[in-house]
């Protein structure tokens, strides 16, 4: 039985204390200032997310964070692979909050408790997601992930770009789910059991004439969770929610939520991969790459910050994916996997952050309108620009060696898998296509618009872009902290 003391208990019980409260205290400062009331509630719930990264941390340097393992007797495993996951979504929640500072001043009408309460609940679903073992656990989850962000991509609800964006969003959101519990219940009718060690025990000595049953329930799976992530063909809500969702939940949706998904997927993947004795390398790398391609493509094409952003999203998810491809025959694929999502939770949270602090500065997110932003928001500005380089994989950043670790993982994987190093072809084009839109805001920011008066930049946004630029920096010239970490994190996979 899970200890009560295990690290995802003490982060549920941290969360959700904090999450339950906050609305009695909305309740309690009702009528009250409301930039006070805000910056109350923001404070608090920032000092939770914190705490509870902090409480991690302590966890690895005393010692009590157990190696990274897919599969546990439990319904969670507290283990190596789960807090890597945790520390980066805690890292997007404590970016969200810190551009809602500002962003919520802005709208006096919403409730700032619900709002912080409503973040601080979708990531205990997040944080389970990627601590579960049991597939009913992680559809419970994934479900507290979900639920919240429906409501906070619509809550502005007096903003129509608002409701067609939840409403988009619950839509595909909801068919998603009934897809993977769908998944879920033919793996139970199959073995009868949920646990994911039992299911690959029971698919591994199935009755072949079963099989095809088998397989329906792991590609449902794939295709509920490739939802989340935005991989293609499952893409489609993603650019409008991205667009219109409050500034500050687009971080959370395309920095966090994509990372939980990922976290369902590997033991997805890997299930599927060991005991179906399938091999599901070649579809995942044919979905790379049309990912990729369609992300960055249509990306170019983007007049909307937000929207080229979102495109981007889509992009990199076909980047990940590559190291999940090549993971059966290489161990640098899925090490390079967990590298990239642990960079892109930065590097995109702090992009869309920077997206967050334009808008309550200015109220644009039209590219022409951005001429001159790297003289009016100086420090945001640098900060979405070494965010962006950092997600082309331009060197020395962070993202550069996430990237050259997944085409590495491509390229090792040539000696069994004759197509893998043109999976890194795609990528290293895909990535000098990505540059084209990058350097477009690049310039439109620094070489063009007359000059124009400083604005000022929010101090929250600031704060994060400072931090984001000292990550990527600094990790992007000495990357060995950071690899070692990957290496604790990234689980050993049997049969693989």
């Amino acid at each position: 039985m899970l200890e009560v003391a295990s690290t995802p208990m003490v982060l549920v019980a941290i969360l959700g204390t904090v999450g339950v409260l906050l609305p009695l205290l909305g309740i309690a400062y009702k009528g009250r200032d409301n930039t006070a009331t805000n910056n109350l509630f923001a404070t608090i719930s920032f000092a939770a997310l914190a705490v509870s990264m902090g409480y991690i941390g302590y966890q690895f340097v005393d010692g009590n964070i157990a190696a990274s393992a897919l599969f546990s007797d439990e319904v969670m495993s507290d283990d190596a692979f789960g807090a890597f996951f945790a520390i980066a979504l805690l890292i997007v929640a404590l970016f969200t909050v810190s551009g809602s500072f500002a962003y919520m001043k802005k709208h006096e009408n919403a409730s700032p408790a619900v709002y912080y309460s409503l973040i601080l609940l979708a990531t205990i679903g997040m944080v389970l997601v990627a601590y579960s073992t049991d597939l009913v656990m992680l559809f419970v989850a994934w479900e507290l992930m979900s639920i919240p962000t429906y409501v906070l991509v619509g809550f502005m609800k007096k903003n129509p770009s608002s409701n067609e964006a939840a409403l988009k969003y619950f839509l595909f959101g909801a068919l998603s789910s009934a897809i993977i519990i769908y998944g879920i219940s033919l793996s139970y009718g199959l073995t009868g059991s949920t646990n994911i060690g039992d299911v690959i025990e029971g698919y591994a000595n199935l009755d072949p004439a079963m099989m095809p049953l088998a397989l329906l329930s792991v590609g449902m799976l794939i295709a509920g969770f490739g939802f989340k992530m935005g991989l293609v063909p499952f893409h489609q809500w993603l650019p409008d929610t991205y667009e219109g969702a409050p500034a500050p939940i687009t971080t959370l949706l395309a920095a966090a939520t994509k990372k939980a998904g990922f976290a369902a997927a590997i033991r997805i993947v890997v299930m599927g991969a060991v005991a179906l004795n399938t091999d599901w390398t070649l579809a995942l790398g044919i979905l790379a790459v049309m990912t990729m391609t369609v992300g960055n493509v249509a990306a170019i094409m983007q007049k909307n910050l937000s929207r080229m952003l979102a495109y981007s999203s889509i992009a990199h998810a076909g980047y990940i994916l590559i190291g999940l491809a090549v993971a059966p025959h290489s161990h640098l694929g899925l090490q390079g996997s967990l590298y990239q999502i642990f960079n892109h939770a930065v590097m995109k949270g702090a992009a869309f952050i920077a997206v967050a602090g334009i808008v309550v500065a200015l109220a644009v997110t039209h590219i022409d309108k951005l001429a001159g932003l790297g003289r009016r928001m100086p420090i945001t500005s640098l900060g979405l620009v070494i965010s962006l380089f950092a997600l082309a994989g331009v060197p020395p950043l962070s993202g550069f060696w996430s990237k050259l670790m997944l085409f590495g993982g491509a390229l090792d994987a040539s000696g069994t898998l004759w197509w893998a190093p043109w999976l890194a072809i795609a990528g290293v084009l895909n990535s000098a296509l990505s540059l084209a839109y990058y350097g477009w805001i690049t310039r439109k920011m620094y070489f063009e618009g007359e000059t124009q008066k400083r604005v000022a930049e929010p101090r929250p946004v600031i704060a994060v872009m400072i931090f984001s630029i000292l990550f990527l920096v600094g990790f992007g010239v000495y990357p060995e902290p950071l690899l070692q970490f990957i290496e604790i994190a990234t689980p050993i996979i049997p049969g693989m």
